[in-house]
């Protein structure tokens, strides 16, 4: 199911990513970060449900199945430099401070900042393109909802 989609992503030059594309590897970034410190809690998946139901206009039902699919496609991907290359080409600065954003309340989902999230979540800011003290800012954001 997922061969394609990852066909298209590892190409040298990949196209323009669909709608459907952009939200299957944006939410299987998402996924990504909450795996990182090797575990994935329940909090951090329902944390992902409602980022992707807002973002998406999803039933709760609509944002699990999603999730489920990009749990399973975050198993399958390439590396994250390949992964978050194709979503820094698809998708504008503005709407990748978006990006960061949900990917900051998915690490402070469960309370806590591992190294591993920390690390993960600098690593794919720098190769989304997103400056330090943006992602900063992001993250103060998040932190002042809570």
């Amino acid at each position: 199911m997922f061969a394609d989609f990852l066909k298209r992503l590892t190409q040298p030059e990949p196209a323009q990513m669909l709608d459907a594309d952009a939200r299957l590897a944006l939410t299987a970034l998402l996924v990504r970060i909450a795996k990182s410190d090797n575990d994935y809690a329940p909090a951090e998946k329902a944390r992902i449900d409602q980022i992707t139901a807002k973002r998406y206009g999803l039933a709760p039902s609509d944002a699990e199945a999603l999730r489920v699919e990009a749990e399973v496609l975050e198993t399958e991907a390439p590396d994250t430099v390949r992964f978050t290359r194709a979503i820094k080409d698809a998708v504008p600065y503005d709407a990748r401070l978006g990006v960061i954003e949900a990917l900051w309340e998915v690490v402070l989902a469960d309370g806590t900042r591992s190294d591993e999230e920390n690390a993960l979540l600098r690593l794919v800011t720098n190769l989304l393109g997103v400056t330090d003290t943006d992602s900063a800012m992001a993250r103060q954001r998040i932190e002042d909802r809570s």
